[in-house]
């Protein structure tokens, strides 16, 4: 995976400055302990290209009749990876975790709130539209990170795009009390390079909600967005492979920040969610 150069005065964890933010009594650096069913997943390792399937065939799994693993990975042929992740999410409701999409990508000490052991900084390319949250505010948009993927430091470009963009339009995510997806292009922050997809399907369960994430990257799925970007795109794709370490971080990365995201949620969105006094 592509390392980033560090920017000065961008750094993990709660400065004096974060401690001051009104949202700041949900920060908590301790994490959950990972799920035993992602855990038997990474003692599995990868799987069958065949099993998990690619993103055009994406809706089967997710909507249709079509098994795959829930979590696990694999290794493609032409130098890429797919992860899948499930993550139960008690007392979230799908209408929080778009509210969330829109609402923590505009100062780095929101972001951090999710993933306190690998989130550094996030901002908007483009300003979003006024009056907007959730769904209307962060799709069309793209948020520029900084985080860690493993030992890794990724500043990455998540393009986030309507689920019909990506041909998985379901009636059942017309109603955001009973399911949501959150979808993206996948590319590099500081280069004009693409590099996959990911959708994040989230559906209502007794208790709260299920969030089945998958990735889409590397291989085929790399692509520039200019024609500089479109040269460096395709040397890529011819000298560079995704490794087992890139697809287990990935999947554990997933693992750690939906389960920590649902420990606060609830009780942020009721704090600074729509309507809230």
């Amino acid at each position: 995976m592509k390392r980033s150069k560090p920017i000065p005065g961008r750094y993990l964890g709660y400065r004096a400055a974060d401690k001051a933010q009104a949202y700041a009594r949900h920060f908590n650096p301790v994490l959950p302990p990972i799920a035993p069913h992602v855990a038997e997943a990474l003692d599995r390792g990868g799987v069958p290209e065949v099993i998990i399937p690619d993103w055009e065939r994406a809706a089967g799994s997710l909507f249709g009749g079509e098994t795959a693993p829930e979590d696990g990975y694999v290794l493609t042929s032409d130098g890429g990876m797919r992860v899948s992740v499930r993550s139960l999410m008690p007392g979230v409701t799908p209408a929080m975790v778009d509210w969330w999409f829109g609402w923590h990508g505009d100062e780095p000490a929101k972001y951090k709130l999710w993933h306190p052991q690998a989130h550094i900084h996030v901002g908007w390319r483009g300003t979003p539209p006024a009056g907007t949250s959730g769904r209307a505010l962060y799709i069309g948009q793209t948020s520029i990170v900084d985080e860690y993927i493993g030992s890794d430091l990724v500043r990455g470009a998540i393009q986030f795009v309507s689920p019909a963009d990506m041909g998985l339009a379901d009636p059942s995510l017309n109603d955001d009390q009973t399911a949501t997806m959150v979808c993206a292009r996948l590319g590099l922050g500081d280069a004009p390079i693409d590099i996959g997809f990911l959708a994040h399907h989230v559906r209502a369960v007794p208790g709260g909600s299920e969030m089945r994430s998958r990735f889409w990257m590397g291989g085929r799925h790399v692509a520039g967005r200019n024609l500089i970007g479109s040269v460096a795109a395709s040397v890529a794709k011819r000298v560079l492979r995704l490794t087992d370490s890139d697809a287990r971080a990935v999947l554990v990365h997933c693992a750690q920040e939906m389960p920590h995201l649902a420990t606060f949620l609830p009780a942020l969105y009721a704090e600074f969610g729509p309507g809230a006094g």
